[in-house]
């Protein structure tokens, strides 16, 4: 199984600590934010982790390369020319992905407890294209609420409501069957404003609640 992780952004908001480092190498909890991901993909089984790079790309091949062989897992990298979104950076790195099998992509900025397991679980039980995990906050006005019926099929998005329709938003983790590099062109693109709604239109968009909460670190570690 294979995991990408999107790690290109600049981290501007985490500065001055990213001025010297690309942000997922920030410590978070003595650890390296990324590492809490790698570590948790590879107890799932996750034998190779893909690093969407456009920022400062050999120091992380370089940090990323021993702690990748100390867990036994390969570290590659798709370095993006351009700033590529949330979508173009999945069918850039493509030919790294697609091996016929489910996928997890991740954006590099999430910590919580990865219900990984329970994802491919449910993934496979409701013959979803995609899965997203989705959180509770305490004030969805902020961001976009995600809603869904009672078996978890997501039927849309609502960019910050004016009025409560939900509580729960994407925690930018999904995993996503390969059918969907079919959906995605080749150019800056966003997997939350293009694709998603396009999988939903279908009916093949479903969500997994993260149990408690977790922390997205673009403001504070």
């Amino acid at each position: 199984m294979k995991a990408l992780i999107l790690v290109g952004g600049y981290g501007t908001r985490l500065r001055p600590l990213t001025l010297s480092k690309p942000k997922p190498l920030v410590e978070f909890c003595n650890k390296a934010m990324i590492m809490h991901q790698i570590e948790a993909l590879v107890a799932v089984g996750v034998t190779e982790v893909v690093l969407a790079v456009n920022y400062q790309p050999h120091v992380m091949e370089n940090f990323l390369a021993e702690e990748g062989a100390k867990l036994g897992v390969k570290i590659t990298t798709s370095k993006e020319d351009e700033p590529m979104d949330t979508a173009g950076p999945i069918k850039l790195a493509e030919k790294h992905l697609n091996d016929g099998e489910p996928f997890f992509v991740l954006n590099s900025d999430v910590c919580a407890d990865y219900p990984f397991k329970g994802m491919l679980e449910a993934h496979a039980s409701r013959g979803a294209e995609a899965t997203i995990l989705i959180t509770k906050v305490d004030d969805p006005s902020k961001f976009g609420v995600v809603l869904y019926n009672e078996e978890m099929m997501i039927d849309r998005f609502v960019e910050k409501p004016k009025v409560f329709c939900g509580d729960k938003i994407n925690a930018g983790v999904y995993l996503l069957s390969p059918n969907v590099f079919n959906r995605i062109e080749l150019r800056p693109t966003s997997i939350e404003r293009e694709t998603f709604p396009a999988i939903a239109a279908e009916n093949k968009l479903f969500c997994f609640e993260l149990p408690g909460r977790g922390n997205d670190n673009h403001r504070s570690v």
